[in-house]
This record gives C-alpha cells, structure tokens and sequence, in this order.
C-alpha cells in the first residue's frame, strides 16, 4: 500500500511537473471563463485565429529583441483590429474574413519562421511546452490570469448583455465599442498566457470546448461558468497526470479529454432529450 501510494503521488514530487500543473490551472480557469462567452457569442472561430495570428509576432519581438509574449500580444490584436475593420467596410461574412486574416498571419508568420534564424522552436510555438515552464513563465501568466477574472469580476454583466443584444445593450447606454474590443484583447492576453504550456493550435480546444460542454448542461449563466471552470481544471489537471504514466505530451491529452468529455456529456444529455420527448 506504501508503495502504491509513493507511485501516485510521485507526479507532484518534481519541481518541474508542480510548475506544469500550476501553470495549466490559471490557463484552463481563465480560457474556461472566456469559453463560456466565445461560445455564446459564437466566436469560436475568432479565438481560432487569433491563436494562429500570434506566430509573426512572436519572430517579430525575436529580431526586436523584446518578449515575445509582447509581440504575440500584439499580433493578436492587430488580427483583431483587422477582422472588425474589414467587416465594416465589406460585404463578406465575418467568418471568411477571419479565414482570410488568420491563415494570412499564419503564413507570414511561417515564411519569418525559414527566413529568420529566430531560435524559437516552432513545435513548442504550435503545442506548447507545459513541461518547460519556468518561475518567470507561471507568474507571467499569474497576472493574466488575475487581468482576465477582474474585468469578468467588474464587467461581466455588462459583457452578457452585449453578447445576448448588442442593440439593447447600446440603447441602454453601456460602452459596447469598449466591450467589444475589451472581450477580444482579453482573447489575446489568454492566447498569450496559454502559449507557453499548450501552444497555438491546442488552446483552441480550451477556449471552445469547457463552454461547449457547460451549455450543454445547463442554460443558467452562472452553473455554465462553474461547469465550465471544474470540466477545464480537471481535464487540465488529469491529462498531466496520466501523460506523466503513458509517456505522452501532455497537451494533446488534455485535448482527448476534453473531447472525450464533450462526447459523453453530448451522447447524455441527447439521450434525455429523446426519453423527454417519448413522456
């Protein structure tokens, strides 16, 4: 029994997987809190390509000699800024000019990537490196974590309403330009503190599936975040667990297990609709 418990706690014995599992806990908390207003805003693509969008800047701040979470930042915001201006001043759909923006972005960022000796290894940019995460990385993304829950704290209200009714939210005086471009920078600083541990492409997934999952469940706001916070830490935190046993990269577990999740939590709540719909 002694040894079996020294074999399950023997994760949590190195430093290097406390950081990891430290890290990964403000990541899935604060992308599961912006997963629950992406999906009912049903902006899931535009966290799709701000996610790919940071690649350029990320080569950019290399040469610049800056951080690049800075220069990923802003790449993302430039994405962003692009997205609504051509929206405005066009008559395509907001989903193919994000198509255009991101996988535009994606490919200069790439062609930087073969032309500029940056250093940076392209597969912890794409799926992150959770495994390498150091003191400056955790309390990086400490602080945007702590930015992302404070304007949810004192602005979330405001930000449902503009979500359900942009109309009515303007018509009852709240700032919906500030909201608008407020919830994207708060993508972007979310993006830039999971890139490190999950990568690019993979904090996809986070930023879609907890609040997918949670609508599933309930149609109360407030269970919807609480659901979506517990199934993000949990699978965050288990699929470190069991990667550290399978030998496997940690953030595509995460991955499986968020969508494994989904597809229980869909194939349930599918089954008692029908057994309603027979009564």
């Amino acid at each position: 029994m002694h040894n079996l418990i020294n074999e399950l706690v023997l994760p949590f014995s190195f430093p290097f997987m406390q950081y990891a599992f430290l890290v990964l806990i403000l990541v899935s908390s604060m992308t599961a809190l912006l997963s629950c207003f992406l999906v009912l805003k049903g902006w899931s693509l535009m966290g799709d390509a701000i996610s790919h969008s940071v690649l350029p800047g990320v080569v950019i701040a290399y040469v610049l000699a800056i951080p690049y979470v800075v220069g990923a930042f802003f790449a993302g915001i430039v994405c962003a800024l692009a997205t609504g201006f051509l929206k405005e001043n066009s008559k395509i759909k907001e989903d193919t000019i994000m198509g255009v923006v991101f996988s535009g972005m994606f490919g200069l960022g790439l062609l930087l990537m073969t032309k500029v000796d940056s250093g940076v290894h392209l597969d912890h940019i794409l799926y992150g490196n959770v495994l390498g995460v150091s003191i400056s990385d955790l309390a990086e993304t400490a602080v945007i974590t702590v930015a992302v829950f404070c304007f949810i704290i004192f602005k979330g209200k405001d930000l449902l309403v503009y979500i359900f009714d942009a109309q009515h939210a303007q018509a009852i005086g709240l700032p919906v330009r500030f909201l608008h471009y407020g919830l994207l920078c708060l993508l972007s600083l979310a993006i830039v503190g999971a890139l490190k541990a999950v990568g690019m492409i993979l904090v996809i997934a986070m930023l879609i599936a907890p609040g997918s999952i949670a609508y599933l469940l309930t149609q109360r706001f407030s269970y919807m975040i609480y659901y979506a916070v517990v199934i993000s830490i949990g699978s965050a935190f288990s699929g470190l667990y069991i990667s550290f046993y399978i030998d496997s990269a940690p953030a595509p577990t995460i991955v499986l297990l968020l969508a494994l999740c989904f597809i229980i939590v869909f194939s349930y709540t599918s089954y008692k609709q029908r057994c309603l719909e027979t009564i």
